[in-house]
């Protein structure tokens, strides 16, 4: 009688801690809280941020912007369905998903170039590394700085093809990538406050 309900009680223990790390911060635009509210042992937002920076030199505050502005720190964020008959839920309008938005093709390519074989859109230390390196890409290969939140975002946003061939988006696009830099310097004053 005891083991058993010793069982239920690890087991409902279990459960509360395992939903508590699918929880999406409550305070997305503080990125002090968004660390604070992700601090455990197995799952540190900072720790995974700082060593994506580290790797790639890619500024934590450009990092966090690009998340927040992609998912808002939802795990599981996908993009809307389309609507047949303009009422019927249908197909996705991209394959993008998890804390990075990453398209399939562009994660299938990260997993092979990194050998991160085992990471999951789903996972943010792995979606920060993600997006560390497709932001170390982007600067290599189409010459924007490492801190240059705005440009980034759009190559992010647009892709690597699009960008390079002069496309910078329409006025919606360049707004949200505006929001994303201005995000990303708040995200630095934020930083210079937190206690460490």
């Amino acid at each position: 009688m005891r083991r058993s309900s010793f069982s239920k009680i690890v087991a409902v223990t279990v459960l509360l801690v395992l939903s508590a790390c699918a929880t999406p911060p409550s305070h997305i635009n503080d990125v002090c809280a968004v660390f604070d509210q992700n601090d455990g042992w197995f799952d540190n937002w900072q720790a995974a941020a700082e060593r994506a920076e580290q790797k790639y030199g890619v500024p934590v505050p450009v990092l966090m912007a690009t998340v927040r502005k992609e998912s808002g720190f939802k795990s599981n964020a996908r993009p809307p369905r389309t609507k047949l008959l303009g009422f019927i839920p249908w197909k996705r309008v991209s394959s993008a998903t998890g804390f990075s938005q990453a398209l399939d093709g562009t994660w299938a390519q990260y997993q092979s170039e990194t050998g991160s074989w085992a990471a999951r859109r789903t996972r943010f230390a792995d979606a920060v590394d993600f997006v560390g390196w497709y932001h170390s890409k982007t600067s290599d290969t189409l010459g924007i700085a490492r801190n240059d939140t705005y440009n980034l975002y759009l190559a992010y946003y647009l892709g690597w093809t699009a960008y390079g061939r002069g496309n910078r988006g329409d006025a919606g696009v360049q707004r949200y990538a505006r929001a994303t830099e201005q995000m990303a310097q708040d995200y630095a004053a934020q930083l210079r406050q937190c206690a460490r």
